[in-house]
């Protein structure tokens, strides 16, 4: 009996132990997700702002379809060969060798990955300038010939911002290694800004090109503005295949080109589709995604993004217990924000497609359509916001296999839908086979981690999400009053009127949630509350 009491008295201080030590963790992690998040901030203010140009400038044309097929090209290749290798592989291998005992052999691995990316990336351009007439044909195939001729020629004009692109992303992976978020967060920032330059400076003389040359301008101000965390670095060039740590990138990362690569292809069947529903579909479902990733870039990226460096350091200590609070308390900080956010959404998505893109060249029928695919896409958010973080929490394990197989299953999941969906519901189908995809991810991976963790239970996890949707539902039902109210007496035609709406209800909706979560006393806001209390008092200090 004496042992047993002994035990059950080591195991509460070791409880106790594990939540001092999860608290700070969490005050860390929620600091790191703030500095993450202003620049997400920044840049979703500037991705509007960049939005709403183009729609005043060119409407939701043939042409901005097409420009959308030019664009995605680079993000594509991007996210094949090194976007996801700075979550699946670069940050959890760099944070081995960030160290300070370690740190020369993490810079001749820097230098490396630099080296061989400049050579690869622009041998890679070169070729596909050459392919870029059947890359338009792949991913635009339902255009006519006139305006796959013009996506032809975009995409030769934003290729060459592929090698930007991937220095920026290995920049990206080392400063979060080194736990420096604040250079990277804002190169989003930055890469919208020099698309709204050009195309302000050049839509006049170069039309629907000016958003091309406009990538290749943002690119190398993302890739610049994070010269600055560098500095530190000591970087040569070369381009030595024979690195230890680059073989164990290359070994994580091999499962996960294979997800990348199904991932890639859905998101081409996807273009393709929804090409021959109608040229201004892919405008209007891209408008519609602009504000689907305006909360999963503020809270889910953020919020992975700053929990990733803190699970793979757990992991390699072996310390589960400490893993299992990092991540829970990551979840339910998504929970808590991500759920208000999808019914405010529901609510406000309408005036809110108006006050941005409906002026110029931007009718009400679009706005009527872009509002259509957001409703639709809104019942995937939640689900692809706690998915980001699961996934990050398999990489930090050093498991990259596992999602890979589920994310294969999610396209499949996907053509199944769209293409049961795509002939009786046209856009909605896509939309809602988007939505199928996500949730079905999502829910496997929790299963899957769920058993690899041995359990999650005993987090909060259900009773943090309990209160998010019960906060989350009075806010819908108190903000949707208001904004039948004040649409009755505020002429919604006018810019002010717009503005009027959309933030009286908004402000209306968020005091009601802050309320709620007050009243229901939902832990996460407090420790937000006092990360942000304490910034302020340190910058007025």
């Amino acid at each position: 009996m004496g042992q047993v009491a002994s035990k059950q008295v080591g195991k509460r201080q070791t409880c106790k132990l594990a939540d001092l030590q999860t608290s700070k963790s969490g005050q860390g992690i929620a600091q790191a997700a703030g500095i993450i998040a202003l620049g997400n901030v920044a840049s979703r203010i500037l991705g509007l702002v960049r939005e709403t140009v183009i729609a005043d400038l060119f409407g939701a044309t043939g042409l901005v379809s097409a420009f959308n097929i030019a664009s995605i090209v680079p993000k594509m290749i991007y996210e094949l060969l090194i976007g996801g290798m700075v979550t699946a592989a670069m940050v959890p291998v760099f944070s081995d060798y960030a160290s300070p005992e370690r740190r020369g052999e993490l810079w001749r691995l820097a230098s490396a990955m630099f080296s061989l990316a400049v050579i690869a990336f622009s041998l890679l351009v070169l070729l596909l300038e050459l392919l870029a007439p059947q890359i338009a044909w792949i991913l635009g195939g339902g255009f006519d010939a006139a305006l796959q001729a013009q996506a032809t020629a975009l995409i030769r004009i934003i290729l060459p911002s592929l090698v930007f692109f991937g220095l920026s992303g290995i920049a990206t992976g080392l400063l979060y290694s080194l736990k420096d978020f604040t250079y990277p967060a804002f190169g989003a920032a930055i890469f919208n800004a020099g698309i709204i330059i050009s195309s302000l400076l050049f839509a006049p003389s170069l039309g629907i090109a000016s958003l091309s040359f406009g990538v290749l301008l943002g690119s190398i101000l993302q890739m610049a503005i994070q010269l600055p965390g560098l500095r530190r670095v000591r970087l040569t060039f070369s381009p030595n295949p024979s690195h230890p740590g680059l073989y164990r990138i290359i070994q994580l990362y091999i499962p996960v080109i294979l997800s990348l690569v199904i991932s890639q292809v859905g998101i081409a069947l996807d273009r393709n589709l929804a090409s021959r529903t109608g040229e201004q579909t892919i405008a209007w479902m891209a408008a519609a995604t602009t504000l689907i990733q305006l909360p999963l870039g503020l809270v889910s990226m953020a919020i992975s993004m700053a929990v990733l460096p803190s699970l793979s350091q757990f992991d390699v200590s072996a310390e589960l217990e400490g893993f299992k609070q990092t991540l829970a308390f990551g979840l339910r900080l998504v929970l808590v924000l991500i759920i208000p956010a999808a019914v405010g959404l529901l609510v406000l998505g309408r005036p809110i497609i108006a006050l941005i893109f409906e002026h110029g060249e931007f009718t009400v029928y679009d706005t009527a359509q872009t509002a259509l695919a957001l409703r639709f896409y809104l019942l995937g958010l939640p689900f692809a916001a706690i998915d980001l973080p699961l996934i990050f929490a398999f990489y930090a394990r050093k498991d990259t296999r596992t999602p890979v197989m589920v994310g294969i299953l999610g396209v499949i999941i996907y053509l199944i839908v769209a293409l049961s969906l795509i002939h009786p519901l046209g856009m909605v189908g896509l939309v809602l086979a988007n939505s199928a995809q996500l949730t079905g991810h999502a829910l496997i991976m929790l299963v899957l981690l769920h058993r690899r963790l041995e359990g999650v239970r005993g987090y909060h996890l259900l009773e943090t999400t309990l209160k998010a949707l019960l906060a989350s539902a009075v806010m819908g039902f108190t903000a949707y009053p208001v904004l039948v109210w004040l649409g009755g007496r505020v002429d919604a035609s006018t810019l002010w009127g717009e503005v009027a709406i959309v933030g009286g209800t908004g402000i209306v909706g968020i005091g009601t949630y802050l309320v709620m979560v007050s009243l229901l006393r939902v832990e996460e806001v407090r420790v937000m509350r006092k990360v942000i209390w304490t910034r302020l008092r340190g910058a007025a200090a």
